[in-house]
């Protein structure tokens, strides 16, 4: 590692340990009702639609109220602060608008930094393995020399095995993935996971807010919440109803991406990144690798991917044209595996073998599948509404380019940064979006 890389490592550490801010009185009032609620008994009833109760036995004998919290987003973010608020004994209803009950595979693999293991530490009762472990980083050369090494333990995953481990421990999916779903607790909450639910709008009742949805059918609806979570990723409907004039730019640059089985690959591909991680680098290029899980999360050798995420500048002039699938039809951020079109990935792979080292050169020419996505930028100007009522997290906070390999990370880092408070301590981030730029400003210059 360069001075600079040096430079920009504990930067960033310094930022993620910075101390947050108070928050106003009616949001921390809110949040210290969450926070009273650890180790309490729970008593169950109805309200509004959703179970409601109250927590019984704090030590300074005020029964504190059980909340009502729904979470937009079915994904890992939004299914991390429902696993999180469900442990501690609040009612969760989970808003997903896709129309299937399960969300597929997106094909990626992650990084899985210190933030994503602990979350999973604290959280997980399904006991498997969650990733694959890279020894060792490596930079190589054109000619495919390895012209510099750091020997360091990271654990690689996929987003697959993360979303069927969070939803065997939410609301009891029995996958593949999971065989044994792990019993709820006796101070658990409710946990409601609703696919086909997509938010229209939302508004201040009381003390609460009230959600209100319609589903593919034309049904509409509604929910009472005390809290409401926006975790619906980077084109979040949360913060286009508050925020309608931020939007998501395209920033020069796209990822195509793509996994190979490890028997599969070419002996020099598997010598370069079984259990390793790598990186080439040219002008305008930069391409990384490493082992993930294969099928159904299995880490066994011969079962798992190597995966690879290959970034070239793309100008937006000639972005139609790339984004447009097999079918003909235009996508705006990603094109699914299976669905690029053949003519340009045969464009891609000529060029691949032009330009990249001939390890990175035979994994991407290998893939059946590829996908792309365009990178883009969007933050919020802030992380809380409506005097606490509503919170922003992950992408739909403040999207990270995806060449960091962070946006796990950072979404994992807010979650603990909101739960934090939860837990009983006094801070909250108030003014974490902030921070984000910062970090966001540092990592786009990596």
């Amino acid at each position: 590692m360069n001075d600079r890389e040096d430079h920009v490592a504990i930067a960033l550490q310094n930022i993620l340990t910075i101390a947050s801010q108070p928050v106003n009185k009616t949001a921390n009032d809110k949040m210290n009702n969450i926070a009273n609620s650890v180790s309490n008994g729970v008593s169950n009833g109805v309200s509004n639609g959703i179970p409601n109760g109250t927590l019984n036995g704090a030590s300074n004998g005020v029964h504190k109220k059980k909340l009502n919290v729904v979470v937009v987003g079915g994904s890992l973010g939004g299914l991390t602060v429902g696993l999180a608020l469900k442990h501690l004994g609040h009612n969760i209803t989970i808003l997903e608008r896709t129309s299937t009950p399960l969300l597929h595979d997106q094909g990626a693999g992650i990084f899985a930094g210190g933030d994503t293991l602990e979350v999973f530490k604290r959280y997980d009762r399904c006991k498997r393995p969650l990733a694959v472990t890279s020894r060792e980083l490596q930079y190589f050369n054109k000619n495919g020399d390895v012209v510099h090494r750091i020997v360091k333990d990271q654990a690689m995953t996929s987003w697959d095995v993360c979303y069927h481990i969070m939803r065997a421990n939410f609301d009891g999916v029995k996958s593949g993935y999971c065989d044994e779903i792990p019993e709820p607790l006796p101070t658990d909450g409710t946990a409601v996971h609703l696919h086909d639910h997509r938010v229209t709008s939302f508004n201040e009742e009381g003390d609460g807010i009230r959600v209100h949805f319609q589903q593919g059918n034309g049904t509409t609806g509604s929910f009472f919440a005390d809290l409401l979570v926006g975790a619906d990723g980077a084109s979040s409907t949360i913060r286009n109803i508050l925020v309608p004039e931020i939007k998501r730019t395209y920033v020069g640059y796209v990822a195509l991406r793509g996994r190979v089985l490890e028997t599969e690959a070419t002996d020099i591909a598997r010598e370069g990144f079984q259990e390793k991680s790598a990186l080439f680098h040219a002008p305008a290029i930069q391409i990384l690798a490493y082992t993930m899980p294969g099928a159904n999360g299995s880490v066994t050798p011969g079962d798992r991917l190597l995966n690879w995420v290959y970034y070239i500048n793309v100008p937006e002039s000639e972005l139609t044209e790339l984004m447009t699938d097999v079918d003909g039809v235009r996508h705006h951020v990603t094109v699914p595996p299976g669905k690029f079109n053949p003519k340009l990935w045969e464009k891609q792979k000529a060029v691949a073998r032009e330009t990249l080292c001939p390890q990175f050169a035979d994994l991407v020419c290998d893939t059946k599948k590829p996908f792309v996505q365009a990178i883009m930028d969007v933050i919020s100007p802030d992380n809380e509404f409506l005097n606490g009522k509503v919170v922003l997290i992950g992408d739909a906070l403040a999207g990270f380019r995806a060449h960091t390999a962070a946006s796990t990370s950072q979404g994992m880092y807010i979650f603990r940064s909101f739960v934090i408070l939860q837990r009983g301590r006094k801070k909250w981030c108030c003014k974490l979006s902030k921070r984000i730029v910062l970090l966001t400003d540092i990592c786009v210059s990596i």
